[in-house]
């Protein structure tokens, strides 16, 4: 089944509708308007839950409103399974949710159309965001919006152990010190997922990264200090992965008291509203090594290119993208804007969220290239042991798979 969705903007019919004149030849300088194609404009999604499903279908609403265009939103079951039948029967949506592990395979097996260049606030979008949807230079697809990881602190205990703001952690040094003072029979002070995607953070902090302009750079001496930081950390009993601790991710860990602090990313508030409403917390930014460091997460809306109303699916996107939408979407299912100029009005509403916003400004992508997700994967794997592993061996071995990935 073909889905879909539509968005543009008033400028849309000024523009195909305008140019009209009185003269029947058409001339060059008042030529005959153009014929609107208003096919509806398709659009995949997979949802987070109904508060996004529904803002998304609003959105699309209002656009065709103004537009007159029809649009249909399609929640996804499993999105990359239902984009690709839709791609090989030639009948994709307009467009769709793309991640970054997906972005690199379906634009070189010709999927996607990169339309970048063609947007109209391509400026307004965080350079880091563009940065994770551009290959060989080419902006394939416009951010959708995006996380970035904090260190997220129950305020309760922070104050039980005798902590003021004043001790915000930031720096290393003072992480562990302050992850030991909160660090009881039944609590640790600090805990984090077993994955790249939280102890990629201190890597980041420490200068390091796993990819670095396409080439392999997971084992530099950078990351291998950084990983035996981690390593020391978890072993001083003071920090914990939070499988250990029996949560299943940091937030679980924060709500249930089995942390008093976490790194995660802003999606935790949506479940300690909902889960643990009684535990009071605060986001505040990651502290640095020898340089501040996060990570982010995010989403594009990409471009069929077997889709059949292509120039105003762009301008959907912007419409998507911009400010005012921008807004209404992080109010409707808490994600941050993709795009600066929704900057100053996010830091309005939601002050509790300043730092994760924060983050934006030096947050790292992880790598993207095809095949990088599998060897992303093997790693994570191995990063439960790491308290009575080797480092450096680790990293070795992800740096191996990564250069086979990368060819």
């Amino acid at each position: 089944m073909k889905i879909k969705l539509a968005i543009a903007g008033l400028s849309v019919l000024a523009l195909a509708l305008g140019g009209c004149s009185d003269d029947p030849s058409g001339s060059p300088s008042n030529p005959p308007s153009a014929t609107l194609n208003t096919n509806t404009i398709s659009i995949l999604i997979g949802s987070s839950g109904q508060a996004e499903t529904d803002a998304v279908k609003k959105a699309a609403a209002d656009w065709s409103t103004l537009s007159g265009i029809p649009t249909e939103v399609i929640v996804a079951s499993d999105l990359n399974q239902e984009a690709a039948q839709g791609f090989a029967s030639g009948q994709p949506a307009d467009l769709l949710y793309v991640s970054t592990d997906s972005l690199a395979g379906w634009t070189a097996n010709g999927s996607l159309e990169a339309y970048g260049s063609k947007l109209s606030n391509l400026s307004d979008f965080y350079p880091g965001l563009r940065e994770a949807f551009t290959i060989d230079g080419t902006l394939i697809a416009a951010p959708k919006d995006f996380s970035t990881l904090a260190l997220v602190i129950n305020t309760r205990l922070w104050e039980e152990a005798g902590l003021s703001d004043a001790d915000y952690p930031t720096t290393w040094e003072q992480l562990e010190s302050v992850a030991a003072k909160l660090t009881t029979d039944g609590r640790v002070g600090l805990a984090f997922g077993a994955e790249l995607q939280r102890v990629g953070v201190f890597l980041a902090q420490n200068g390091g990264s796993v990819v670095a302009n396409g080439t392999a750079t997971a084992n530099s001496s950078a990351n291998v200090a950084a990983l035996t930081y981690v390593q020391n950390l978890v072993s001083s009993g003071s920090a914990a992965f939070a499988a250990d601790i029996g949560a299943g991710w940091g937030g679980e860990a924060l709500g249930k008291e089995l942390a008093a602090m976490v790194i995660e990313g802003n999606w935790i508030t949506g479940a300690m509203s909902s889960d643990y409403s009684d535990v009071a917390y605060k986001a505040v930014e990651l502290p640095a090594g020898v340089q501040k460091g996060t990570l982010q997460f995010t989403n594009a809306w990409g471009l069929s290119a077997d889709g059949d109303n292509k120039d105003n699916a762009i301008k959907l996107v912007e419409f998507l993208t911009s400010t005012d939408q921008q807004l209404a979407f992080a109010k409707a299912f808490g994600v941050m804007p993709s795009v600066i100029s929704a900057s100053d009005g996010y830091r309005a509403q939601f002050p509790q969220m300043s730092a994760f916003l924060l983050g934006a400004d030096y947050a790292q992508n992880l790598p993207s290239a095809t095949g990088v997700a599998a060897t992303i994967v093997d790693f994570n794997s191995t990063l439960g042991q790491l308290k009575d592993s080797d480092p450096k061996a680790l990293l070795d071995a992800f740096q191996t798979n990564l250069e086979a990935a990368l060819g």
